[in-house]
């Protein structure tokens, strides 16, 4: 396996959450992008009853099904949350039965159902992450937040 990582197309996945209230109509947002051959293409969905959290996973969980190869993925995204759960927090909770520690005592982690779908997508690929500041003007940052926000508000819409 040594060198594997260098040998997979690089992909890079920008994503963003939104929702209206927490727990409110929600949005996710995820541009994929292909540095090597330029190409590029966006993709959002929303839900009507979820959280903000859960639609930063979703972006996530979206833009890696979307991958048909095994791939070196850098996951650009303002949302520590995700970030620290992937890279720092995951092993950790399989490891305790999907459960966290609170105090001395171990308790379900929230979101369990996301994170175990997002776990076996991250052993398909090399995945790294990269954590921007939200609404600071990083371009596919604020895209990928307007294309959460319009999913949200098209998901309110339809149930009006």
């Amino acid at each position: 396996m040594t060198g594997e990582p260098t040998q997979l197309p690089f992909v890079q996945l920008f994503t963003d959450g939104a929702c209206s209230g927490n727990p409110g109509p929600g949005g996710w947002g995820c541009i994929l992008r292909h540095p090597a051959t330029g190409s590029e293409k966006e993709f959002s969905g929303g839900e009507l009853l979820t959280t903000n959290n859960q639609m930063e996973m979703q972006a996530v969980i979206e833009g890696l099904k979307l991958l048909t190869r095994k791939s070196r993925v850098e996951v650009v995204t303002d949302s520590s949350y995700v970030a620290k759960g992937c890279t720092e927090w995951l092993s950790g909770w399989k490891r305790n039965g999907w459960k966290r520690r609170d105090g001395r005592q171990l308790v379900p982690i929230s979101n369990v159902d996301r994170w175990q779908v997002l776990d076996q997508l991250l052993t398909r690929h090399s995945v790294s992450f990269t954590l921007v500041r939200g609404h600071a003007g990083h371009p596919e940052n604020e895209r990928c937040d307007k294309l959460a926000v319009a999913a949200a508000s098209a998901v309110k819409s339809a149930s009006d």
